[in-house]
């Protein structure tokens, strides 16, 4: 966890996602229109190729209805005793959706893609 969204803090995210990419494969991540992600000072791995989804198009990063489900459930209405409290809050609502994958699988459907 990361005390801010940056350009750096976004480099060591590829550096984690590339890691974990097969040998010989090759990762495709996308990303929203989110300053850091399109910074000319962001170094890709050769392993990776990023794509931008089209700005305001929450519905085609699957990701949003995950932030909005542990907001709605886990993270709203709270009120944190200091700053190092909110990131422990954060940890612990990811670790309980981590432990759910058969929540995460349906937080990441649509019915719109499934028309084709």
């Amino acid at each position: 966890m990361l005390p801010r969204c940056n350009t750096q803090g976004m480099a060591l995210h590829l550096a984690e996602v590339s890691a974990a990419v097969a040998p010989g494969a090759h990762a495709v991540v996308l990303l929203d229109q989110a300053g850091w992600h399109g910074s000319a000072a962001l170094v890709v791995p050769g392993n990776i190729t990023l794509m931008p989804l089209p700005a305001k198009c929450p519905e085609l990063n699957p990701q949003e209805n995950v932030w909005q489900f542990m907001r709605d459930n886990w993270l709203s209405n709270r009120i944190f005793k200091s700053y190092d409290d909110i990131p422990d809050h954060c940890c612990h609502a990811w670790n309980r959706l981590a432990n759910q994958p058969w929540r995460i699988m349906s937080l990441g459907l649509s019915d719109w893609a499934h028309g084709f």
